[in-house]
């Protein structure tokens, strides 16, 4: 049976979300192309039809899932202009973007490791999102110059990303806790 140009369009989402979900679960190597398409509710065989390689799709997951992230950074930037740095560390390290939920996490959080031991598509896709992520950062910082102001928005990305890591690490809940209360007070606050 033939399927629309519309349905087709949105198993391929489908596809990509879910393959984004489960990379971030498991990493790249840990799931498969016919878990996803079966997570997915479709056949293995049609996964071909969306993609040319499984290195496609996590391209195209990595490219997604980031741009999920800078949808939510831009709009928490609209919707705290004054105080975007606290607002963007307060949403980035609470427990509903991580911790029990790593699924829909960060991609930086959960697969930099994994980006970095591929190529091509996958690092261009996660170097194109965190640059993106990186330029709303630079406007939420303030310093004496627009080199400094970069360079403060690359150490906070850094800890931030730095701060899920251990804090998902850790097997004991409190230091965890720790851990996110710590970032975010440090990350999420402008020096005078």
């Amino acid at each position: 049976m033939r399927v629309s140009r519309e349905q087709a369009a949105e198993n391929r989402t489908r596809i990509i979300d879910i393959a984004g979900q489960q990379f971030r679960e498991k990493g790249f190597d840990g799931i498969g192309v016919a878990d996803v398409m079966k997570s997915a509710g479709l056949t293995h065989g049609g996964f071909y039809g969306h993609f040319e390689s499984k290195e496609d799709l996590i391209a195209e997951a990595c490219a997604a899932a980031m741009a999920v992230s800078v949808r939510r950074w831009t709009s928490l930037a609209q919707e705290f202009p004054d105080d975007t740095l606290a607002a963007i560390t307060k949403s980035y390290l609470s427990g509903d973007s991580h911790g029990e939920g790593k699924m829909s996490g960060c991609m930086m959080a959960a697969l930099a490791p994994d980006v970095a031991r591929r190529g091509g598509a996958v690092r261009s896709r996660f170097t194109e999102g965190t640059k993106s992520l990186l330029g709303i950062l630079v406007n939420a910082v303030t310093a004496r110059s627009k080199a400094r102001q970069r360079e403060k928005a690359i150490a906070i990305m850094a800890g931030l990303v730095g701060t899920v890591v251990l804090s998902r690490a850790v097997d004991d809940p409190e230091f965890s806790a720790e851990i996110k209360r710590v970032g975010q007070q440090v990350f999420g606050e402008q020096e005078g």
